[in-house]
Parts: structure tokens; C-alpha cells; sequence
């Protein structure tokens, strides 16, 4: 199925310069890919329904708690340079 020459077109398209023994590893990984899907093409599906994910989970997420904030006071105290209840940052645009 992949053959030398389809593995250096990939690689021009890309960009890629491999060498020798690269061509032949990718050949090889490539080949053997495509064979593990061909023996999943041949899977009787019919009863599978559709997942978005290959585990059986639900979204987990934690509870929403009302927590204090810090005060403005205790987050600029650490400001290189602040005005008033800002930061101060050097101007990016002109």
C-alpha cells in the first residue's frame, strides 16, 4: 500500500528532508496503520451507538462555592506601579 515514493511525496509536501532510514521507518508505521484500520473496517458496528469519547464518564465538575475575593488593596500592594485602583502598564499601542 505505501510505497517509498507516496513517503517522499508526504515529505516534500511537508517540507521534510528524512533520511533513508526514516523513509523506511515511516513506510513501515505508515503500512501498519492503515492495516489496523482496514481490520476495523471489517467490525460488525450495527449496534454501537455514536460516543464523543472512548470512556464512559460524565462531565465532573466541582460544586459552585461563594468564596471571599481578595481586596483590590492586597492585589496591587504587589504592583510594580499602579494609579489609583489600576495597574500601571507601558503604552502598546500608539
Amino acid at each position: 500500500m505505501i510505497d517509498k515514493k507516496l513517503i517522499e511525496y508526504v515529505a516534500s509536501l511537508s517540507r521534510l528532508e528524512l533520511t533513508r532510514d526514516e523513509e523506511e521507518m515511516f513506510m513501515n508505521q505508515l503500512t501498519d496503520i492503515l492495516s489496523y484500520i482496514e481490520k476495523l473496517r471489517k467490525l460488525n458496528t450495527e449496534d454501537v451507538k455514536p460516543m464523543a469519547y472512548p470512556l464512559n464518564k460524565s462531565n465532573v465538575f466541582r460544586e459552585d462555592k461563594l468564596c471571599p475575593s481578595t481586596s483590590k488593596e492586597e492585589i496591587l500592594a504587589n504592583a510594580p506601579a499602579k494609579i489609583d485602583a489600576f495597574f500601571k502598564v507601558p503604552k502598546v499601542i500608539e
